[in-house]
């Protein structure tokens, strides 16, 4: 048994694609024996399967990257049961695509569902004084979520849903390759960290950070740092915790040789 003609000539044609964006060489992971014996005679379409883009990405083009992971997740993507649940749009992400810093927060609100950008309501303007408090523009920072839609009624993204978004959030990760990521939130920090430790226990130190699924470079597997603190919308619950914040917040500066001003900024951008 082999994939038909129009499946080959389909996922020959991506491939080309990505070869022509300078992405390469792609790999191929492990899979079944039975899988293996089916797709035996397509390599080159297995490799496009199990595509996860080059470590190299000084040849090609970033933004036209992450529009291939975002054209790979479609825009009326069925993968989990969130499709299903009243979300509008997917939200996929924003921002630099050579950001030196990337936030992750837990997922999309009403605001973002409305308008397919992560952070634009009030816990995204205040995600966006956090960033111009470290002297920063939103647009130099790339932001995106654990999951891409709107959980009904903005619940936690359970597990499942988590785990079918991951891939594609690790390949934006992957082609970004920022120095640091902040995980914003408990649900951005559990995930990406595979732990279920309490904000306390997460807060006021980096983690090295490798993201699953990237190919490895000739020293090693891609890595970054990864500092956590609170989410903007627990911020807006909670101003007291905003000092907290802005502490771990200092540490990214400091890390990333940004100027950092010892007083805190006040409440509107701390």
């Amino acid at each position: 048994m082999t994939l038909d003609p129009n499946t080959k000539s389909a996922l020959r044609e991506r491939l080309n694609f990505y070869r022509e964006l300078g992405v390469g060489p792609l790999y191929r992971r492990e899979v079944s024996e039975r899988a293996d014996a089916l797709l035996s005679d397509d390599s080159d379409v297995v490799a496009t399967i199990e595509f996860f883009e080059s470590s190299d990405r000084s040849s090609g083009d970033r933004a036209a990257l992450l529009q291939v992971i975002a054209d790979d997740i479609g825009p009326a993507c069925q993968r989990c049961k969130l499709a299903k649940l009243g979300r509008k749009q997917i939200v996929f992400g924003t921002g630099d695509p050579h950001a030196e810093l990337m936030f992750i927060g837990e997922g999309p609100g009403a605001d973002e569902d409305q308008q397919g950008l992560p952070f634009v309501g009030r816990a995204g303007q205040l995600l966006n004084n956090m960033i111009a408090a470290m002297g920063l523009k939103r647009e130099q920072v790339y932001i995106a979520n654990i999951v891409k839609c709107r959980p009904p009624g903005n619940r936690t993204p359970e597990r499942d849903e988590c785990e079918t978004c991951s891939p594609f959030l690790m390949r934006q990760i992957g082609v970004i390759r920022p120095k640091v990521i902040v995980a914003l939130g408990a649900t951005a920090a559990k995930n990406l960290l595979s732990v279920n430790d309490s904000m306390a226990s997460l807060r006021g130190r980096f983690y090295d950070y490798s993201p699953p699924g990237i190919v490895d470079e000739p020293d090693g597997p891609f890595q970054c740092k990864l500092a956590v603190t609170y989410h903007p919308a627990f911020l807006l619950r909670d101003p007291r915790q905003k000092k907290e914040a802005w502490k771990d917040l200092q540490m990214v500066m400091r890390y990333l040789d940004l100027p950092t001003p010892q007083r805190a900024p006040g409440d509107e951008g701390s």
